[in-house]
């Protein structure tokens, strides 16, 4: 009897939690890095709060849920001086533990603990961007290329004029 009880005892409290906020979390660092290095950042969720800003490279921890049954997403801004501005998206997805609710029959887990802890959600462990700078983000620029009379192709020698 009491191996019954113990086993009815387990049962139950696995059925009342989840299996992602048991094994996984619901905040995750996240390393920060730009291409070249030292760009300012700014992080801002879904709603369009400013939740951190610094300097690449750096890490950061982000909260993965955005609400009941709602993934967080951010936009990552980068500004680098003599670079363009660029933008990355940071997106939630399902975390596997998530359906661990399944094997140990844990109802309440997936319908009611992770989703509102978040912890049905995982975020990726790095976000790198490369920025382009100025002069190769602007499309009008004009550059200069040296080569020789053999690398041209035969229209191209077709067109040439000696200047005298």
């Amino acid at each position: 009897m009491k191996k019954i009880s113990l086993t009815l005892a387990i049962a139950a409290a696995l059925a009342s939690t989840g299996c992602a906020s048991i094994v996984s979390d619901s905040s995750y660092p996240v390393a920060i890095s730009s291409n070249p290095s030292g760009a300012q950042f700014t992080i801002t969720d879904k709603s369009g709060r400013t939740v951190h800003s610094g300097t690449t490279p750096n890490t950061v921890i982000l909260e993965s849920g955005a609400g009941f049954f709602s993934g967080e997403d951010y936009t990552i801004t980068y500004n680098k001086e003599g670079y363009g501005k660029q933008t990355a998206r940071l997106k939630a997805g399902i975390d596997g533990w998530y359906f661990g609710n399944l094997l140990i029959g844990g109802l309440i887990g997936m319908l009611i603990v992770d989703p509102a802890t978040g912890a049905m959600y995982k975020l990726p462990n790095t976000v790198t961007t490369t920025l382009t700078d100025n002069a190769q983000a602007n499309g009008d620029a004009v550059s200069l290329k040296i080569i020789t009379v053999d690398q041209l192709s035969t229209a191209d020698r077709e067109q040439l004029q000696a200047i005298n």
